[in-house]
């Protein structure tokens, strides 16, 4: 079973903090790759409720259905790859570790639907103290940016992030995952 611990800090950022980040990064257009994320849960909104998450990431014309899920420290994520989905509206969970832990979670899989898609711009930086990831995301007639930082040690993490942070002089914003800054996108123009 492909699963990993993710820990990982998260920051919005205007749009000039993001140019600027990426300037100093020496970031440049073909450092950005494109991806895609297709969220899922059921009408009752059942992962969320669990703060989990169901997504398929397609990128470099790859498909990975990822479950997120809360874990003691971090998220534990659950991967599993996917030959090509053509058909969103109608996927359902194939069999394999996500569907195991989704019913671990006491999850209905058949009542799992497609909710929509968020495409985001990518680009990553490593560096000693973990992964600088910046995203400029697109859904539902919205754009965001945002800097993430990954790290393997949440202690160590944090404090590079916050310094990262300073040395941009960014202030620190309460910032919510992007399936929940989709959902309420979503709510919004219901």
């Amino acid at each position: 079973m492909s699963q990993e611990i993710e820990i990982e800090f998260k920051n919005m950022l205007t749009k000039q903090e993001f140019k600027n980040i990426a300037s100093a990064l020496q970031l440049t257009e073909k450092d950005f790759t494109d991806q895609k994320n297709h969220y899922f849960d059921t009408d009752s909104f059942a992962l969320k409720q669990k703060h989990a998450a169901l997504r398929i990431r397609r990128k470099n014309g790859k498909y990975v259905l990822t479950l997120k899920e809360p874990a003691d420290v971090g998220l534990l994520e659950t991967h599993q790859q996917l030959s090509e989905v053509s058909d969103l509206a109608g996927f359902s969970v194939p069999e394999g570790p996500v569907k195991d832990q989704l019913h671990k979670l006491q999850i209905d899989t058949d009542a799992i639907q497609y909710f929509g898609s968020l495409a985001t711009n990518r680009a990553e930086k490593e560096t000693e103290k973990g992964l600088i990831v910046l995203d400029h995301s697109r859904y539902l007639n919205k754009e965001d940016y945002e800097i993430e930082f990954e790290a393997a040690d949440w202690h160590e993490g944090r404090q590079a992030f916050e310094k990262l942070l300073q040395q941009f002089s960014i202030p620190q914003r309460e910032t919510k995952n992007k399936i929940l800054r989709f959902y309420e996108e979503k709510r919004k123009s219901i």
